[in-house]
């Protein structure tokens, strides 16, 4: 079994004896750096990349959701917390599992199990050779809503807000950009407040597009060629 190198970050002496002590009992697993806060934590993946990262959510200055929202490149992260309200966000920001201070190692190496099932060469290889991501997890009202992408008619842009129309509306806090970036192929942008499900186009009449459901939608005129492009 491959060994997978790990940081671990809490600011509590004890609970980072924990943990340590939870990864020296296991065989696969090497501790690189056990770290105070989340600066030590970035300081350390500048230099090196790690397989597995436990990451304390409440640090002073800089709490670990926090850290997670600043960084580029993220290993395997499974959040250790005294406070479960902090689940809904944890798992939007694609964390691996959700530790609930006091844990047990039976919870912990179920813990490090998904990032073996995740990053086995079968898990890769299925992952490459799917198609697209079928549905998403859209936050609104502290709810996370499943969504079928291919319900989806069309998004809108307002202000720093989206709202994506299935057969409701449904409001979250993010921009158009960076949600069309979690997006496949099949979503394209008309327009710098509108963008549609490709697969849901009837017709293009002038410079407005008209989805199945007779909704008119304009084209902005920097995204006009990429439309005809596609068509």
């Amino acid at each position: 079994m491959k060994t997978m190198e790990c940081v671990l970050a809490d600011d509590e002496p004890i609970a980072r004896q924990i943990l340590e002590n939870y990864i020296a009992d296991t065989p696969h697993l090497k501790l690189v750096a056990s770290c105070k806060n989340a600066f030590e934590v970035m300081e350390v993946l500048q230099h090196r990349k790690v397989d597995i990262l436990f990451l304390d959510i409440n640090m002073p200055k800089l709490s670990g959701l926090s850290l997670l929202k600043t960084m580029k490149y993220k290993p395997n992260v499974i959040l250790t917390t005294a406070y479960s309200e902090y689940a809904v966000e944890g798992f939007e920001l694609s964390v691996t599992d959700y530790l609930l201070k006091p844990f047990s190692l039976e919870r912990f190496l179920q813990a490090v199990l998904k990032v073996e099932q995740k990053t086995s060469p079968q898990a890769i290889a299925t992952s490459s050779e799917s198609t697209i991501e079928k549905s998403l997890f859209i936050k609104s009202d502290k709810k996370l809503i499943k969504v079928d992408l291919e319900t989806i008619r069309y998004i809108e842009a307002y202000g720093n807000y989206i709202k994506i129309y299935t057969d409701k509306m449904i409001l979250t806090s993010q921009t158009l950009t960076d949600f069309l970036a979690k997006l496949p192929s099949s979503f394209l942008r008309i327009h710098k407040s509108f963008a549609i499900n490709f697969d849901m186009l009837k017709l293009i009449d002038g410079n407005q597009i008209v989805l199945q459901d007779d909704v008119k939608l304009p084209i902005g005129k920097s995204y006009r060629k990429a439309i005809l492009d596609r068509i």
